[in-house]
């Protein structure tokens, strides 16, 4: 009753989703010991970054944690973490001038940033109860249920393909404005794309899992009406 021939499809993106994550510490772990040329910390560079584009009224934060490094556009402050915010090294500067991206984005009402802050209060409902009304359909053979489910796990689908340009977008702008500013060299801009690029595919790998199971219960709901 459970499987489905999407389940093939969907191991192998669990298993890319496993790799991005693997990938995302693998490299964040290989540049966090080679140090940027400018010997400016991830705070540094967030700082300059902002005042660069006029955003003196965001925040510079250390944040606890390993790669909790994010952008609040509630409080308007860039948080780094304590592997970021003092650290000189390619990989703190890289991301946190991604999150200097994302306040960039902010101050720009960039599209996709401000779909995505609207739908997040209403995924953050639906993603808690989206997985117990699923089960409950398979289990007790509800339609009614199941198609509930498939509703509210669809708007966590397309939350996650919103976020994609986001990130990509962010990581983009991270890129320009380190080289504009002088703040990599050319030799530097590999080791850049690579922790950036790696925390990217761990967006993609997760929206494509997501929206491989989204189809899976999608088939099987269709199978039941017409049985």
């Amino acid at each position: 009753m459970f499987f489905h021939p999407l389940d093939f499809l969907i191991i192998i993106a669990f298993a890319l989703s496993l790799w991005a994550q693997f990938k995302v510490k693998g490299n964040f772990q290989k540049f966090s010991k080679i140090k940027a040329s400018s010997e400016m910390t991830g705070a540094e560079i967030a700082r300059k970054l902002l005042d660069r584009n006029g955003l003196y009224n965001v925040s510079v934060e250390n944040v606890r944690g390993a790669l909790t490094d994010h952008y609040d556009p509630i409080k308007k402050a860039v948080r780094l973490s304590e592997s970021v915010y003092p650290s000189n090294s390619i990989a703190a500067i890289s991301v946190a001038a991604h999150e200097v991206g994302h306040a960039i984005q902010h101050s720009e009402a960039y599209g996709a940033l401000v779909i995505r802050h609207k739908m997040f209060p209403i995924v953050n409902f639906t993603s808690g109860i989206a997985p117990f009304l699923l089960i409950g359909g398979f289990l007790l053979g509800s339609l009614n249920l199941l198609g509930l489910g498939i509703i509210f796990f669809s708007a966590v689908v397309v939350f996650q393909l919103i976020t994609l340009p986001v990130e990509f977008n962010a990581s983009s702008r991270a890129r320009s404005l380190m080289v504009s500013e002088g703040m990599i060299v050319n030799a530097e801009e590999t080791g850049v794309k690579k922790v950036l690029n790696a925390a990217a595919l761990t967006y993609v790998a997760a929206a494509l899992l997501s929206l491989l199971q989204l189809l899976k219960f999608i088939a099987i709901f269709s199978q039941g009406n017409r049985e």
